[in-house]
């Protein structure tokens, strides 16, 4: 592969260093970059995400690299911290012409296997399809916080080992019993063949995510989670344990003061709704303040399991009985029979083109969840009264201006 490799670059002469090229103001990476507003990653309707998505789709790879977090544990592996071999996440940087650039996620499980009732969250497999299908969700509940998704059939020879310049990720291709053409994550701990992906005998299904801006352009914040999960095989949180935790949260800042913990909520609902239980840290654009909203990044644990509902995710509604308006009519909405949530996104996910994305009854638990989380929503209002459950984030603060101007009447 390595001398393929070789000869590949030599015909296209890629020794000799490359012009600079000039950055198009109409690059559809761009302009999503620039549609980020403190309301979300992009407007309601965006043409450029609608670009994007087409882009990520069609256009050809011109590198391949490991991401950042994979090319530190080839330095830093503390092998004993790791419960299942990371070699399962392999996840890989893919660049486009314009300066895109996309987090490829290759397909480690078939759309109708769950997740075995044995697995801890920890442990569980990262689902491309997961991915793909937590987009279009977010979308559709118009939170627009995940970085727009799409599936692609990916020839991992000609799209990933021939543009790669990363010799370490060379290596690690070869060609399996079945002649398909394979390859795994390199760490000390992983670079076994048993961990590999493999095309058919090129193709590989993944998911495509859109990068964000550069942290030196649009610097983010990562911080934990305060229903974070024990990620131990007997511990558990004080969350866990204390119904009353949320008293303890609403006293610390941010969440004392700001729609923070409005946000954590929305996002309880959303990964109680894909299924995700491994929200360990959030992130948010320090550009936006204290009330800006949650990045809902690395999705692919979503979706694992159709017949279990995981209502622990849902405590931060449950301890806190607070919710949104706008989150509430929105999901409200989508229990009605004319919007049922399983259809809108059935209909969504059929633009993607890996369709059908999700399985028939991971749709139908959306439905199911659905009515669990407005279920618990209804025990809030029954036992606290609404106006003191339901939050109106929909009124727009006066400005100094209306003050000035009833003070001088």
């Amino acid at each position: 592969f390595s001398r393929r490799h070789k000869l590949y670059r030599e015909e296209l002469n890629l020794t000799s260093p490359a012009a600079p090229l000039p950055l198009r103001p109409d690059a559809s990476w761009l302009q999503f970059h620039l549609g980020i507003s403190r309301d979300g990653l992009y407007p309601r309707g965006s043409p450029a995400v609608t670009r994007l998505l087409r882009d990520m789709r069609e256009l050809p790879t011109i590198s391949a690299d490991y991401s950042q977090d994979e090319k530190a544990l080839l330095g830093a592996c503390d092998c004993s911290q790791i419960v299942k071999p990371s070699g399962v996440h392999l996840k890989l940087v893919l660049r486009f012409q314009d300066f895109g650039k996309a987090m490829f996620k290759p397909m480690r499980q078939k759309r109708e296997e769950e997740t075995p009732e044995d697995f801890f969250y920890f442990v569980d497999f990262q689902r491309h399809n997961a991915e793909i299908a937590a987009f279009h969700l977010d979308r559709i509940l118009d939170f627009r916080r995940v970085p727009p998704t799409v599936g692609r059939l990916i020839n991992v020879t000609k799209e990933i080992l021939e543009v790669t310049k990363n010799e370490v990720l060379q290596s690690v291709f070869f060609v399996s019993p079945a002649s398909n053409v394979c390859f795994f994550a390199k760490c000390p701990y992983m670079c076994k063949t048993e961990y590999a992906v493999c095309g058919n005998p090129h193709l590989l299904e993944g998911s495509l995510s859109a990068f964000l801006p550069s942290l030196s352009l649009a610097p983010r914040l990562s911080i934990p989670n305060p229903w974070i999960r024990s990620y131990s095989f007997d511990g558990k949180e004080e969350w866990e344990v204390n119904p009353l935790y949320c008293n303890t949260v609403r006293e610390i800042y941010p969440y004392s003061k700001s729609n923070r913990l409005l946000n954590i909520v929305d996002m309880a609902i959303f990964d109680f709704l894909i299924g995700n239980m491994d929200r360990h840290h959030y992130e948010m654009f320090t550009k936006f303040g204290d009330d800006g909203f949650l990045l809902h990044l690395d999705n692919a644990r979503g979706f694992g399991r159709h017949s279990h509902d995981e209502i622990s995710i849902l405590a931060p509604l449950s301890q806190c009985c607070t919710i949104k308006r706008t989150t509430l009519l929105r999901l409200r909405l989508l229990a009605e029979p004319e919007y049922r949530l399983s259809d809108v996104m059935r209909e969504s996910l059929l633009q993607d083109p890996l369709a059908p994305v999700l399985t028939e009854p991971h749709l139908l638990a959306l439905d199911r969840r659905l009515q669990l989380v407005l279920g618990a929503v209804g025990k809030c209002i029954e036992t606290f009264g609404e106006a003191t459950v339901v939050a109106n984030d929909t009124a727009q603060p006066r400005s100094p201006a209306e003050h000035r101007a009833k003070g001088d009447t």
